[in-house]
């Protein structure tokens, strides 16, 4: 059992890495979404199985919360933003795609290589997990700081909280409030953070955070 729970686990989180450059390497706002709700599929599978390696059952509410709420229903409610705003389909990116993957792997590498050398001390399986769960969370603020449409940093907002949920679970999770209270705060900043996206489109008919900076220009 001992082997199987660490490779599965090593499997899942790895797959949390590899679907994290899916996202990056994504040019299409509704692919974007998409690739976005596989992430949480795979992060509920993840926690559901530290939940079963780790006996323990308020995890499987972690995993729940992720499978409904990231995996269906934020996903849907930003698809029907987008055709409510028609908003351009493409992702405006700052650089290239080539030199964004590029630099997710240079934070992948060094991820593992911090964390690997700072929890010696730690489990195999909770070593490996908070190494992804930091190459996660790294390529969630890349793709925040790559990409220019608001909608696209809104993903990466909240793929760098799925790496923060893995991290949390392989580290012997979270207290079920907390975790309550997390899913609560990601749901509030949602809904800020779509009123934000209606007010940008009203006010600069667009949601390219460049007609932020265009307009502070203009008014110098």
């Amino acid at each position: 059992m001992g082997n199987i729970a660490f490779d599965l686990a090593h499997l899942l989180a790895g797959g949390l890495v590899l679907v994290s450059f899916m996202m990056l390497y994504q040019d299409r706002l509704y692919a974007l979404l998409n690739v976005f709700a596989l992430q949480a599929v795979v992060l509920s599978a993840a926690v559901a199985w530290q939940a079963l390696i780790q006996d323990a059952s308020h995890l499987y509410v972690t995993a729940l919360i992720a499978l409904v709420f990231k995996a269906l229903v934020i996903p849907g409610a930003l698809h029907r933003i987008i055709q409510k705003l028609g908003i351009h389909r493409e992702v405006e990116q700052v650089v290239g795609v080539g030199t964004t993957m590029l630099a997710g792997m240079g934070l992948v590498a060094l991820s593992i290589t911090l964390m690997l050398s700072l929890t010696s001390a730690a489990d195999a399986i909770a070593r490996e997990d908070l190494a992804f769960a930091l190459s996660v969370v790294l390529l969630g603020l890349l793709m925040m700081v790559t990409r220019r449409n608001a909608v696209s940093q809104v993903v990466g907002f909240m793929s760098l909280e799925n790496g923060l949920i893995l991290a949390a679970t392989g580290a012997k999770g979270m207290p079920l409030v907390v975790e309550i209270s997390v899913a609560f705060s990601v749901l509030i900043a949602f809904i800020v953070i779509g009123v934000f996206l209606f007010r940008i489109r009203e006010r600069f008919d667009t949601v390219d955070v460049g007609a932020l900076d265009s307009f502070r220009g203009e008014k110098r």
